[in-house]
């Protein structure tokens, strides 16, 4: 027989295409006339001029590229200050940059867990938690969806160290974690807590300092954070936040830090820009909310079924996979970019599709979107 050691491949193929999984790349130009309901600018902040200068000016001071992981030549005073005003923003003692949100999830979680450990994640947590689960070797109960008093459970009948893992704010459907009633149980329960901010930061707390601001847990003991600077930003990268002693592990432990090249200049710069811009205009966070509940409320009385928002993702149910697909065609087709969510990136089976708020949208814009989704919109 023919060396063919592949071939297994062909049968998933077909097993996708007959369930409505297929996915493919779709390169976009640099300029689009589709209004762009599908990415998570929430912000408006990744085409400012002062972030792509930010950016510029950056790449022609240190190079192109890091040069090397942070503990060689990677680190440079700029990955040091961003640092210090992401920690001082978002109200922890210290940050630690990595190359993307995924590493900074998988860096907290194998480093703060291990052999002998538990980690108790919610059902309804990001892939990038769900393999730093894996990656840490530590014992995973994945509890009901918001529901501290199954996370309460679960750390009661475990005796050793333990840790808890959440969103803040879930990318499905837009929304946010019970986290003040969480940190009361790790804190009834020894155990600490991990929160992925990516969809918070820029958008909850005032001035768009993120879920943890917000609820009062930003730099409590105990409590670690993790965000992208690739959502409200505009930039690309990642980032853990807690006390000086806990970074100092990670940069001692952490594989994804330690072995991966360090975050490219030209990030640090624009993701530096955008942190202080928002800073100088902490409307925008305020804006990015309101956009969303305007999309919210529209799409309701319009007679479709979306999900009311915590912060700046509006989610919209489609009656199936193959809908949902023909559905996000059909409004890009109509000049609209919007997100299609179908398993296994849903939990729960039900696919969608997923607007994404942006403080720059304006009120026409929002009018427009929610004509174009009505008008699309599936047989049910």
């Amino acid at each position: 027989m023919p060396f063919a050691p592949f071939d297994w491949m062909d049968d998933e193929a077909r097993r996708r295409a007959d369930t409505g999984l297929v996915r493919t790349l779709r390169p976009r130009t640099a300029e689009s006339e589709l209004l762009d309901l599908a990415s998570n600018d929430y912000l408006g902040l990744t085409r400012h001029p002062e972030v792509t200068g930010a950016a510029a000016d950056a790449a022609r001071r240190w190079g192109a590229g890091a040069t090397g992981s942070r503990l060689v030549t990677g680190s440079t005073a700029l990955h040091a200050e961003l640092e210090q005003e992401l920690a001082d923003f978002c109200g922890f003692e210290a940050a630690l940059v990595l190359s993307s949100g995924y590493a900074a999830n998988l860096a907290a979680l194998t480093a703060l867990t291990g052999r002998g450990a538990l980690i108790v994640s919610d059902a309804g947590n990001h892939a990038s938690i769900v393999d730093g689960c894996r990656l840490s070797r530590a014992e995973t109960a994945v509890v009901p969806h918001a529901d501290p008093e199954a996370v309460r459970k679960t750390l009661h009948a475990h005796d050793g160290r333990a840790l808890a893992v959440t969103d803040s704010v879930f990318s499905v459907d837009g929304d946010a974690a019970p986290l003040a009633a969480l940190a009361e149980v790790c804190r009834d329960g020894g155990a600490g807590l991990l929160v992925d901010d990516a969809h918070g930061l820029g958008v909850l707390g005032e001035g768009g300092r993120g879920a943890l601001a917000a609820t009062g847990l930003a730099g409590a003991e105990g409590v670690v954070g993790t965000l992208t600077l690739s959502k409200s930003l505009g930039s690309q990268g990642g980032a853990v936040l807690g006390s000086a002693r806990v970074i100092d592990h990670l940069v001692n432990t952490a594989r994804t830090f330690i072995f991966d090249t360090g975050l490219a200049p030209a990030a640090a710069g624009a993701a530096l820009g955008s942190l202080r811009l928002l800073r100088r205009e902490p409307e925008r966070a305020g804006r990015a909310r309101t956009v969303a509940t305007a999309l919210y409320e529209q799409l309701t009385e319009a007679g479709l079924t979306a999900v009311r928002p915590d912060a700046a993702v509006v989610s919209v149910r489609a009656p199936s996979a193959d809908a949902a697909v023909r559905w996000a065609a059909d409004c890009r087709a109509a000049g609209m970019a919007v997100g299609c969510f179908r398993p296994p990136s849903v939990p729960d089976g039900i696919s969608r599709l997923r607007l994404t708020a942006r403080a720059d949208l304006t009120d026409e814009q929002i009018a427009t979107a929610v004509a174009t989704v009505r008008r699309t919109a599936p047989e049910a």
